[in-house]
């Protein structure tokens, strides 16, 4: 559907899986699993009859094991050409990968990977309460790279809950609208990126680009919120709204009562009018890349040369090799969050 010129709304086209993005996106997967209690192997705490193990997209009873088992999760698969942004809700993600990292992350907390030249990477989903329900939700947002940085040295980053800048902006009749910040400026989360401004993109990213205009904010708005979504500061910046969440929501004065993708035009600002339900929403925008882009499943590259050859590579080097004892690392049963970079350096949230 194609809204009229003069309003702020674009198109809007109803949520699939994974969501449809605009470059520099590449594609956005939400995953939102109800997983039962945990069993004695960090699995789940229930029959798989009916689910194809190793390809189990079902869904049934509100939960998959994608390609893991006993664990449910992503054992180790490659990379070449793009970027990674995880952001972990609920639950955990156990990560290793081959240049040596690991990490147990979640709770809010964001891993952003610089694929690059290439990395094989694990992202398994251990159930750690044996006594109650393991909910999992996350997102996992592919950013595209320039065709200058495809081949670039790889790059892990972690960005811990605690440190990801967050505001809230409360309308005339006190009902507030809270705004986390991945990445990008907005309301007063402004200047710089570093300490107090907006967190630090990996070096090669297009967002660490000064005129590239990324971001990833979520939204979440009270019942009956009002908040104006700013125009982006970016020119030729292009913005998608994705309502996930609540029952309905009014758009620059045009209702959708359906969870949708929604593009707006980055040069004009929104009014958001939030229904009866508490929702939510994340908001993706960017500069395009302007580039052509030839994806063969994880790899993607401007050319199907350039294709065949990240599939050559990947044959005769495996992008350094798998150092771990099998393809579905988990980190044992304790919930501590941390990170060990590739040069051994610990990291851990700061939680005081």
């Amino acid at each position: 559907m194609t809204t009229a010129t003069t309003s702020p709304i674009v198109q809007i086209k109803a949520l699939g899986f994974p969501w449809e993005t605009i470059d520099p996106f590449l594609f956005c997967a939400y995953h939102d699993d109800a997983y039962p209690k945990a069993n004695a192997q960090m699995g789940p705490d229930a029959s798989l009859a009916g689910r194809e193990l190793g390809q189990d997209f079902s869904r049934k009873d509100g939960w998959s094991m994608y390609h893991g088992h006993p664990v449910p999760g992503f054992p180790g698969h490659p990379h070449r050409g793009f970027e990674t942004v995880t952001i972990v809700r609920k639950g955990l993600i156990d990560h290793s990968d081959s240049l040596g990292a690991t990490a147990r992350f979640g709770g809010g907390d964001v891993q952003w990977l610089t694929a690059g030249k290439g990395i094989v990477h694990s992202e398994m989903f251990p159930l750690l309460d044996a006594a109650a329900s393991n909910p999992l939700e996350l997102f996992q947002i592919w950013l595209n790279l320039p065709a200058r940085n495809k081949m670039a040295e790889p790059h892990f980053t972690m960005f811990w809950a605690e440190d990801i800048p967050r505001f809230t902006a409360t309308d005339a009749d006190g009902r507030s609208t809270e705004v986390a910040v991945v990445a990008g400026r907005i309301g007063p989360v402004e200047g710089e990126p570093g300490a107090g401004g907006p967190l630090v993109p990996p070096p090669d990213s297009w967002a660490a680009q000064p005129d590239a205009d990324v971001a990833i904010w979520t939204l979440r708005m009270q019942p009956h919120a009002c908040w104006v979504l700013p125009a982006a500061a970016g020119e030729g910046t292009r913005r998608s709204l994705y309502f996930f969440k609540g029952d309905s929501v009014s758009v620059a004065g045009q209702k959708i009562a359906e969870h949708a993708a929604i593009e707006l035009r980055a040069d004009a600002k929104a009014e958001l009018v939030n229904g009866d339900e508490t929702s939510e929403f994340l908001v993706l925008q960017g500069r395009p890349i302007g580039e052509p882009v030839a994806q063969y499943g994880p790899f993607v590259m401007n050319t199907q040369g350039e294709i065949a050859q990240a599939m050559a590579d990947y044959r005769r080097t495996q992008f350094g090799g798998w150092p771990w004892p099998d393809m579905a690392p988990v980190h044992g049963l304790s919930p501590a969050r941390f990170a060990r970079h590739p040069d051994g350096r610990e990291e851990k949230p700061n939680e005081a």
